[in-house]
């Protein structure tokens, strides 16, 4: 069944770690470092990077001063396209079956659906990394040496 919004482990770990990183300079943070100060799995981490080194938002540099940074200024990554490098395209149902399976000719949450679903896809489409590591209770969250 699908959601109004779905936002994995995978894609909010994605979300805090580009965050996080846009508050950063050009240097390399280790996996490791970031991980530690996410509280997350590093392996997990590790595969997340992967996937947005993949779409290009992250580069990575291997070996004892490697680590990853953003791959483009965090003023032009958006959180859809993080979204999206990790989930997919972000898709908007109007029903919560996922397909009109009850017969109804309109949902029986009315227009709720349709109205969070484009809230939602504006709001990830318009808001930038940097917006977010602007907001003062982003900054409190984590902070990566550098």
């Amino acid at each position: 069944m699908p959601h109004m919004l779905r936002i994995s482990e995978a894609a909010s770990l994605a979300l805090h770690m580009m965050t996080a990183l846009s508050e950063t300079t050009d240097k390399l943070v280790s996996v490791h470092e970031i991980a530690s100060s996410l509280c997350v799995s590093e392996h997990h981490l590790s595969k997340v990077c992967q996937r947005l080194a993949k779409a290009g938002l992250l580069e990575s540099s291997r070996g004892p001063k490697g680590g990853v940074r953003l791959a483009r200024p965090a003023d032009s990554i958006t959180l859809l396209d993080v979204y999206e490098a990790i989930e997919g395209p972000l898709t908007m149902s109007e029903c919560l079956m996922g397909q009109p399976v009850c017969g109804r000719q309109m949902c029986i949450l009315g227009k709720l659906l349709e109205v969070i679903n484009r809230e939602a896809g504006e709001y990830f489409s318009k808001t930038t990394l940097t917006q977010l590591a602007d907001d003062s209770k982003i900054k409190s969250e984590v902070k990566l040496p550098g």
